[in-house]
């Protein structure tokens, strides 16, 4: 399991300057792509970036920022976490990408999901009782986008198409595409039936939660003569010097998140003692370098997963600068010790 490939993700949360000032959005996107930048200087595997369309996040255009990122970077791979296809146009997201893997000399990918925020249907004209068909259907049609020849497709949400041919093309006439998934059989089963890589979206409870859900996965890649592709994970995280003062950095801007979050769907307020739950024994990978290790090596191992991405921001709040810092551990210290943990067999 030495050859699992680690990346970090954001939304493009709104930090704060050292000077404890809070950014604008524009700032929070430029200091994102310095975060990317860094992430490629120091090895780490993939940057992906989520869209929303809502005050606390500064990314609604995750390929217009990854476009940025790839003139500063050389290796990294660059991609959406998620493109929320039900809301888009299958067409535009594919030229998007392509034009993205143009740039970027190969390096860009796509996860396509449904999205756990619902804002973009109202904003773009889409009936949230549609949600399921408008999926459905957008993703068959990207599918066949995919094989970069013309198109004939009919549905019901969107214009047919007829001998369409859509450009530009991929150089090697392939896009990398995962779909997020974030614990509906389903989906899983409908990634595996048109051959897409799986993210798992883990943010919450023990990892190994998870596992059966690659097992399907793997079982319904199979039955459709799919491939079945090293399966991905995300969890959110945050790395300091101490267990204790990365908790203490993280709550605060976690908490906020995790509470406008919870006002929409009827939660209660989150309190320390949850949050300290979730660290010790859930899907929160917050602590020392040496911890987080650990615990993202036990995941590794209990998911069998062939990638890990680290959502490092969690609610912004921080000052850039612990940002910055996070993402140095993480690629210095945490990936090379999860390696090694990873080649004697387990974490310990």
């Amino acid at each position: 399991m030495t050859d699992v490939q680690f990346g970090i993700e954001t939304f493009g949360d709104i930090a704060s300057h050292d000077s404890g000032e809070t950014m604008s959005h524009a700032a929070a996107i430029r200091q994102v792509v310095e975060e990317a930048a860094l992430a490629d200087q120091i090895g780490i595997d993939a940057v992906a970036l989520g869209e929303h369309h809502r005050s606390d996040f500064a990314i609604s255009s995750p390929e217009m920022v990854l476009a940025a990122i790839a003139s500063r970077t050389e290796k990294v791979s660059l991609g959406s976490a998620v493109t929320v296809l039900s809301s888009d146009d299958p067409v535009r997201v594919f030229q998007r990408f392509s034009t993205l893997d143009a740039v970027s000399n190969g390096r860009a990918e796509v996860i396509l999901g449904r999205g756990s925020f619902t804002e973009s249907f109202p904003l773009f004209g889409y009936d949230l009782a549609d949600y399921e068909v408008l999926f459905e259907e957008k993703i068959d049609l990207f599918s066949q986008l995919l094989t970069e020849k013309p198109v004939t497709w009919e549905g019901t949400k969107r214009a047919a198409l007829h001998e369409a041919d859509v450009y530009p093309k991929t150089d090697s006439g392939s896009l990398t595409t995962w779909v997020g998934v974030g614990g509906s059989p389903q989906s899983v089963v409908r990634t595996a039936h048109y051959g897409f890589r799986l993210m798992l979206a883990i943010i919450g409870g023990a990892p190994e939660r998870f596992a059966p859900y690659v097992d399907l996965y793997r079982r319904a890649t199979e039955q459709f003569g799919t491939t079945a592709h090293p399966v991905g994970m995300h969890s959110h995280g945050f790395i300091a010097a101490t267990d204790e003062e990365a908790r203490e950095s993280y709550f605060p801007g976690y908490k906020a998140m995790r509470d406008r979050v919870g006002a929409d769907r009827g939660w209660p307020p989150m309190t320390r003692a949850e949050f300290d739950a979730e660290v010790e024994h859930g899907s929160l990978y917050v602590g020392s370098p040496g911890t987080v290790a650990a615990k993202i090596a036990a995941a590794i191992r209990a998911v069998d997963a062939g990638r890990f991405d680290l959502v490092y921001t969690g609610g912004g709040a921080m000052p850039a600068s612990q940002r910055m810092r996070a993402v140095e551990l993480y690629g210095t210290t945490v990936i090379p010790r999860v390696k090694d943990l990873l080649a004697e067999g387990g974490a310990r």
